[in-house]
C-alpha cells in the first residue's frame, strides 16, 4: 500500500534520470488545473521548495517575484493586507496615494528592480509637480511599509526605502484661537443650532469625528461628562461608525460648565422640537452629520459672522489644548482629555506653549526658594 504524502509535499515523484519533481495545485482556471512544478536532487530539497512555495502564495496563486510589477504587488498588498489590517479610512488613504502618485511613475517597474535611486527620482518628480513635503513624506512611509511586507513574504530580498532618508517636512506652527477669539466664536454660536457642538469642541478638544459620533447614551448631564466610545468617518460617500483608533482614544471627558450648560440647552431644544434620533448632533432629518456639509453650511459661515480668520475645524482642538496648557493645566491631564497615546505626543505637538510652562515653573521655584 502506498504511503500517504506528508503535509506540504504536494505531488512528489522521481524521474528515470534520478531527479525529483514536485508539484502543487492552486485551483483551476476554467477547466484547467493551475499547477506549479519544482525540481531537486533529493526528496527533502523538493519538499522544502514546496513548503516555501505555499508560504509565498498570495490569494491562492503562486507569486513569481521575478516578474511581479510594483503596480501588481500594490494591488495585492492593498487587497490582502491593508484592507484586512487597517481601518477603511486608512485603506482609502493608502490606495489613493499609491494610485495617484506612485503607480503612474513606477507601476510598470518590476518590484525587485526598484532601487533607492528610482525612489529619489519619484520624490523629485513629485516635488516638481507641486507635491508638498508632507505628501511626499506620507508616500515614502507607505512605500516603506509595502516593501517591508514584500520582504516578509519573501518576494524581495531588501527594502529600497531603508537606503534613503524620508522627505523632510518643515515644522508647521500650530494655528489656534486666542482667548478673545474663542469667546467671539462662542458668542456668535450662542443662537446657532450647533452652538453646543462648538462649546464642546473648544471646551474639551474632542475630534470632529468624535463629536459627530456622540449619542445621547454617551452623555451624562448629571455628572457633566461625555464618554467617547466611537468616531464617525465618511469613506467613499458612506458614513461608518468605528471604534476609536487607540485604547487611549476611548475615554471619559468632564465638561466645563459653559459646555455643560450649552449641552443641556441643546437637549431641551431637541426635546421641544421633537427631533427623534439617537445622535446628539444631527442633520435636519435626525440622521448623523456629514463633515463636508457641516463645514460648508455651518462652520465657515460662523467664522465669518464672528469676524475670525478662516481656519480648519481641527484648529478648535488645538485651541482647547493651547488654552489649557497656557493656564498651567498638567500636560498629563491634557493628554487624557485629547486622547493622545503618549504625553510626549501632547508636549511635542504643543511645544509652542512650553515657554509659558517654564516661566510658571521658574516663578514657582522662586516663590519657594527665592
Amino acid at each position: 500500500m502506498r504511503a500517504r504524502r506528508g503535509r506540504g509535499e504536494g505531488s512528489i515523484y522521481r524521474r528515470a534520470d534520478g531527479l525529483y519533481v514536485g508539484a502543487l495545485r492552486f485551483g483551476y482556471s476554467g477547466h484547467r488545473a493551475v499547477r506549479k512544478v519544482v525540481y531537486g536532487k533529493t526528496k527533502q530539497e523538493v519538499q522544502g521548495k514546496l513548503i516555501a512555495l505555499q508560504r509565498d502564495c498570495i490569494d491562492g496563486s503562486p507569486v513569481d517575484g521575478s516578474r511581479l510589477t510594483l503596480e501588481q504587488f500594490a494591488e495585492r498588498w492593498l487587497r490582502d493586507y491593508v484592507r484586512i489590517q487597517c481601518r477603511p479610512t486608512t485603506f482609502q488613504l493608502y490606495e489613493s496615494l499609491l494610485r495617484n502618485h506612485v503607480t503612474p511613475f513606477l507601476g510598470r517597474t518590476q518590484l525587485k528592480r526598484v532601487t533607492p535611486a528610482m525612489l529619489h527620482a519619484l520624490y523629485s518628480h513629485l516635488e516638481r509637480d507641486g507635491a508638498s513635503p508632507r505628501l511626499r513624506q506620507m508616500i515614502h512611509a507607505r512605500l516603506h511599509k509595502m516593501f517591508a511586507t514584500a520582504r516578509k513574504w519573501r518576494i524581495t530580498s531588501d527594502n529600497p526605502c531603508d537606503a534613503i532618508d524620508a522627505p523632510r517636512v518643515p515644522k508647521r506652527s500650530i494655528r489656534h484661537l486666542d482667548i478673545d477669539q474663542s469667546k467671539a466664536l462662542l458668542e456668535a454660536a450662542r443662537d446657532d443650532r450647533f452652538g453646543a457642538l462648538y462649546a464642546l469642541a473648544i471646551g474639551t478638544g474632542l475630534r470632529q469625528g468624535e463629536l459627530f459620533a456622540l449619542r445621547w447614551e454617551d452623555v451624562d448631564l448629571r455628572s457633566g461628562s461625555v464618554s467617547i466610545r466611537n468616531t464617525l468617518q465618511e469613506v467613499g460617500g458612506k458614513l461608518l461608525l468605528q471604534e476609536p483608533k487607540t485604547s487611549r482614544s476611548s475615554r471619559m471627558v468632564v465638561l466645563p460648565d459653559f459646555a455643560l450648560e450649552a449641552l443641556r440647552a441643546h437637549r431641551k431644544g431637541v426635546m421641544t422640537a421633537r427631533v427623534s434620533g439617537e445622535w446628539v448632533f444631527s442633520d435636519g432629518a435626525g440622521g448623523p452629520l456629514r463633515k463636508s456639509n457641516f463645514v460648508r453650511r455651518s462652520f465657515k459661515p460662523l467664522l465669518r459672522r464672528a469676524g475670525l480668520p478662516d481656519i480648519r475645524f481641527h484648529e478648535l482642538r488645538h485651541t482647547a489644548a493651547t488654552l489649557l496648557l497656557s493656564q498651567g493645566t498638567n500636560p498629563k491631564v491634557v493628554q487624557e482629555m485629547l486622547g493622545h497615546s503618549r504625553v510626549s505626543m501632547t508636549l511635542d505637538t504643543y511645544s509652542h506653549v512650553t515657554p509659558s510652562l517654564q516661566r510658571g515653573a521658574a516663578d514657582a521655584m522662586n516663590a519657594m526658594l527665592g
